[in-house]
C-alpha cells in the first residue's frame, strides 16, 4: 500500500506537491509546493489555489507578465459582456504575437518600469513593426496594466506618463477612396444578376456597413414609412479557447457604438431588389428542402443553404465582381464611402450625414470627410435614382 506521506518537516509527516507557475527573469519555472495529510488534500490545495488566482482572491507578488495577463484574458475579459468577440479575436492576437513568448513576458508585475516598455517598442520598431502595430499594442498593456493596478499587482501603470511610440508622427488625413460615377455604372449595370451585386447596391444606395447589410432582417424594412432599422452587425471571426484552439464562426451582434442603431430612408428603388431578394430565397427554401437552415429565418442575405454570409467569403467575392466588370480593386466599404460624398455634394449637412452612416460623433464624420464637406442642405437623394440604373 502506497504512503499516504512523503515529506517530513518539522518533525511533522506531509504529502507533497509542486505546481508551476510561469518562469522568472531567467526563464526558469517558478514552483510552489503545497502540503497535505495525504496526496488528495495536497492536490485539492493545488486546485484551490489556482481557482483563487483566477478570481482575484489572491495577488501573487511574485505575478509574471505573461501568465497574468493570459489568465486576465481568458477570465475576465472573455466573459465581459462588454467585449465583442472581434474585439477579444483582435486583443488575443497582440498577445499571442507581441507578449506571450516575447523578452518581456518574465517580468515580475511588480517591478515593471517604464524604461523597460519604451526599451521594447524601441526593440520592436528597429526589426520593422509599424508604429500603428506597437501603438495597438500599447494600447491593450495600458488596458492590462489599469487592471493589474486595481488588483494590487503593481502601484504604477507603466504604460501612462512618458511612453513614446517609435515612429509616432502627426496624423495626416489621407481622402477616403471612392468609386467614379463611370466605376458605378459598371458595377450596378452588369447584366448577370448576383448576391455580391445585390449587396453591393444596398451599401451603396444607404451607405451601411457591410456587417450591416448582412444582418438585415426582412422585419427590418417598413415599406408604409419607406425606413430601415438596423439594429445588428454579422462578423466572422475566430473564437479562442483558453487551450489556443481557433475556430472561425460567423455570428450575429449588435453594433459598436449607440449611434450605429438607427433608422435610415428605404429609397424606393430597392423595393424591386429586395422583392427580387425574396423570391430568390423562397425558391431555394425549396430546392434544399429539408436541409436548408432554419436556424437564421427572416434574415434577408443568407447563403443558398440558409446560412450567414462569411464574411471573408464575402470579401473574395466582391474582388472577383470588380475584375469580372472591369473595375479596380477598392474594398465593399469604398461605397459607404461613396454614398457620403455623394451625400455632402448634393449639400447635406454633416450632422444629418453623421446620424445617416451611423458615426458616434460628428467629429468622426468631420476627420473622415473633410475634402467633401461644402454647402449643406437639408434634403438626402436617391443616389440609384441619380444614376439612373433602376
Amino acid at each position: 500500500m502506497a504512503s499516504k506521506t512523503n515529506y517530513t518537516m518539522n518533525g511533522k509527516e506531509y504529502f507533497r506537491i509542486s505546481a508551476s507557475f510561469g518562469r522568472d527573469a531567467n526563464g526558469k519555472l517558478i514552483r510552489k509546493y503545497f502540503y497535505g495529510k495525504n496526496e488528495k488534500d495536497a492536490k485539492k490545495k493545488v486546485e484551490e489555489y489556482k481557482d483563487n488566482l483566477k478570481q482575484g482572491l489572491i495577488v501573487d507578488k511574485n505575478a509574471y507578465l505573461s501568465l497574468t495577463m493570459d489568465t486576465w484574458l481568458f477570465e475576465v475579459v472573455n466573459i465581459s459582456n462588454k467585449v465583442k468577440p472581434t474585439t477579444f479575436e483582435r486583443y488575443e492576437g497582440i498577445f499571442r504575437n507581441y507578449i506571450k513568448n516575447s523578452s518581456i513576458a518574465p517580468l515580475q508585475l511588480k517591478d515593471i518600469k517604464s524604461l523597460q516598455i519604451q526599451k521594447y517598442y524601441n526593440d520592436l520598431y528597429e526589426k520593422g513593426k509599424t508604429t500603428s502595430q506597437i501603438f495597438n499594442l500599447n494600447k491593450l498593456l495600458k488596458h492590462f496594466f489599469n487592471y493589474a493596478v486595481n488588483e494590487g499587482y503593481l502601484l504604477k501603470n507603466p504604460c501612462i506618463g512618458q511612453i513614446v511610440i517609435p515612429g509616432e508622427v502627426e496624423h495626416k488625413e489621407s481622402e477616403v477612396e471612392v468609386f467614379t460615377d463611370d466605376e458605378l455604372k459598371a458595377i450596378l449595370s452588369y447584366p448577370k444578376e448576383s448576391q455580391i451585386k445585390d449587396i453591393a447596391t444596398i451599401c451603396l444606395a444607404t451607405g451601411m456597413r457591410r456587417g450591416e447589410c448582412l444582418a438585415l432582417k426582412w422585419k427590418d424594412l417598413n415599406t408604409n414609412t419607406m425606413e430601415i432599422s438596423i439594429d445588428e452587425t454579422v462578423s466572422t471571426v475566430a473564437i479562442i479557447s483558453k487551450d489556443s484552439s481557433r475556430e472561425n464562426k460567423t455570428i450575429i451582434q449588435i453594433p459598436k457604438t449607440k449611434g450605429s442603431i438607427r433608422t435610415i430612408p428605404l429609397p424606393i428603388t430597392l423595393k424591386p431588389i429586395f422583392d427580387k431578394i425574396k423570391i430568390k430565397q423562397n425558391e431555394n427554401k425549396l430546392k434544399i428542402g429539408e436541409s436548408y437552415n432554419k436556424e437564421n429565418e427572416g434574415y434577408i442575405f443568407l447563403t443558398e443553404n440558409g446560412n450567414l454570409i462569411n464574411s471573408s467569403n464575402l470579401s473574395r467575392s466582391w474582388k472577383r465582381y470588380l475584375k469580372k466588370v472591369g473595375v479596380r480593386y477598392i474594398k465593399l466599404h469604398a461605397l459607404r464611402h461613396t454614398y457620403a460624398t455623394r451625400q455632402f455634394e448634393a449639400g447635406l449637412k454633416l450632422k444629418t450625414v453623421s446620424v445617416l452612416l451611423g458615426h458616434s460623433s460628428t467629429e468622426i464624420t468631420s476627420n473622415t470627410y473633410t475634402h467633401v464637406l461644402k454647402k449643406e442642405k437639408e434634403k438626402s437623394i436617391d443616389i440609384l435614382n441619380v444614376l439612373k440604373m433602376c
